[in-house]
């Protein structure tokens, strides 16, 4: 049977009771820079202000309120019948101490932020340029399964387009948690779900084009090597080590060839120009396995090393060595959370 349509709570006003909070400034997070960055594809903004996705398997809408960070969690066991005030009868039973800990590590809420950016603007002018305008911009810990796949999906693509791809995978190979205002909630696939002798032909007709085969070889070379538990536990591996593991992946690793030019930008736009080496290992290094000096580099990024930091590179295209030779010089540049102000 179909979950039953829940309302959507949009604000601490509706339903006060279902709604947490934690201490979160502005300048240790933005929910509308991160969350709309191309980091993550699950979340959509369900009115001004409020974010509502899945996490860890349930949905939530977050909600930032001065130096608060609000948030409700629906369960599946929601029904209609309501009380007198609106809100469900039976809501989700929650342990506060765990969705506070799973909002805490999603969001690395331990890293603190502004003393990262003091560090960044005083050895970089050209950060400190562009910092004011984009404060609280931190990089997410997502699961890496999710975060893979998903990145595997985003050669030569946009975010919008991205979003909806991963919507449509999730409806199709997902477990379907809950329904808010009509619009139903999956869970993003298992390993299993993917690894099916008919998930290429299936992700073909959902529009995946050449990336069907990718996300299908991809969940099969997982399954039948490191499995979702070695994907989790290469965060405890060296940063060379899991991206190389990473780059052996079918739609990870360079083979894929000029395919493959990926990676966020303030442009919203995925994969503009060409070639990037093992950038789709490095997104996954950065937002789902603990490493915080992974720098994806993609033409624009190569052009922003040239053109404003004058680094000199051999060549006119972005290859193996370039890249490398960039991510090196912003690690020198920025220290060992260089990705996290690449983000920014």
């Amino acid at each position: 049977a179909s979950p039953t349509p829940m309302k959507l709570r949009d604000a601490p006003s509706a339903c006060p009771s279902l709604w947490r909070c934690l201490p979160c400034p502005p300048a240790e997070l933005r929910l509308d820079l991160v969350l709309s960055s191309g980091q993550s594809f699950r979340w959509w903004e369900s009115s001004p202000g409020a974010w509502t996705g899945v996490l860890g398997g349930r949905v939530w809408t977050l909600r930032q309120e001065g130096d608060r960070l609000w948030y409700t969690v629906y369960g599946e066991d929601e029904h209609e019948e309501e009380e007198q005030d609106g809100c469900p009868a039976t809501a989700a039973k929650l342990d506060a101490a765990e969705t506070d800990r799973i909002l805490r590590d999603y969001f690395q809420l331990d890293v603190g932020l502004s003393a990262l950016y003091r560090a960044w603007a005083a050895a970089d002018p050209l950060f400190r340029k562009v910092a004011n305008d984009f404060p609280g911009v931190r990089v997410l810990r997502q699961d890496p399964v999710e975060c893979l796949f998903s990145f595997i999906c985003t050669s030569n693509n946009h975010i919008s387009r991205i979003t909806a791809m991963i919507e449509r995978l999730c409806q199709a190979f997902g477990r379907r948690l809950c329904c808010l205002d009509s619009r139903p909630f999956h869970t993003f696939p298992s390993l299993s779900a993917l690894t099916g002798a008919d998930a290429e032909a299936r992700l073909r007709a959902l529009g995946f084009g050449y990336r069907a085969k990718f996300v299908s070889r991809s969940a099969r070379a997982i399954a039948e090597g490191l499995g979702t538990e070695g994907l989790c536990q290469l965060r405890t591996a060296p940063y060379a080590e899991a991206r190389r593991v990473l780059c052996a992946l079918p739609g990870v690793g360079a083979k894929v060839g000029a395919r493959m030019g990926v990676g966020w930008s303030r442009d919203q736009h995925w994969g503009l120009n060409g070639f990037c080496w093992c950038q789709v290992a490095d997104c996954v290094c950065l937002l789902s396995l603990d490493k915080a000096e992974a720098v994806p580099v993609d033409t624009h990024v190569w052009h922003i090393a040239r053109q404003r930091y004058g680094v000199a590179l051999g060549g006119k295209s972005l290859t193996p060595r370039a890249y490398q030779e960039i991510g090196d010089f912003f690690r020198g540049l920025w220290g060992p959370r260089a990705g996290w102000a690449q983000a920014v």
